[in-house]
């Protein structure tokens, strides 16, 4: 069943706004309580120093939650949210673009990261590598992923604890749909290959059931 990516449409793509909404806030309550956050932070400080000044563009930041955890414990960062729902853009704080992933309104090396967190698996592989491939060209320091890892235990969560956490209908049903979309390690490497990036690192992170990858850049290339 987990052997191969499976991408179904999923319910946050067309919901009404407070239901997005209640979703969002079940997302952020599952990255913060379950390592969403700590994976984001754990990549960042593989590339960067607390103290350090850079910016970051998060892809597909949706309601900006990324953006203020980063901002939090990297004060001298400037992270700039974009995403094409501007719903669930509303709440990530400033400054955010409301645009379309694969037509980024940046140059080349705009930013010293680029960044997504649990964006990619909603695609299928070409689109990935096409994503991957843009995101690499913007950054200037590191691209920055992180992503789910397919397995059966994230699968079967949301279901087993929705009476302890209450999770929203739209969580139940798009958790697990996401979970099949995910990736295996050595997927996201092939992928990140096939966009012609070269020099990269993958994590897998444990009980989160995430993967990172940073793929660093020399700067001025």
């Amino acid at each position: 069943m987990f052997s191969r990516r499976v991408i179904k449409p999923e319910l946050l793509d067309h919901a009404a706004p407070e239901e997005a909404r209640r979703n969002l806030a079940d997302l952020i309550q599952i990255n913060k309580r379950f390592g969403g956050h700590s994976v984001i932070l754990k990549t960042l400080r593989q590339v960067a120093q607390p103290e350090d000044t850079f910016s970051l563009l998060d892809v597909g930041a949706a309601s900006g939650d990324a953006a203020r955890i980063i901002r939090a414990n990297f004060r001298q960062s400037c992270v700039t949210s974009f995403d094409c729902n501007s719903v669930n853009l509303s709440a990530a704080p400033q400054p955010k673009v409301i645009g379309d992933a694969f037509r980024l309104p940046f140059a080349a090396s705009s930013f010293d990261y680029v960044h997504c967190s649990l964006f990619l698996h909603h695609f299928e592989d070409d689109c990935v590598v096409e994503l991957l491939r843009s995101f690499h060209t913007v950054a200037r320091k590191a691209l920055l992923v992180c992503d789910l890892e397919r397995n059966v235990l994230p699968y079967l969560f949301l279901p087993a604890t929705k009476l302890v956490f209450r999770w929203q209908a739209i969580t139940l049903h798009d958790g697990p749909i996401s979970v099949r979309a995910s990736f295996k390690e050595a997927e996201l490497r092939e992928l990140a290959k096939r966009a012609g990036i070269s020099a990269y690192e993958t994590t897998l992170h444990r009980p989160a059931f995430r993967i990172s990858l940073i793929a660093r850049k020399m700067v001025g290339t």
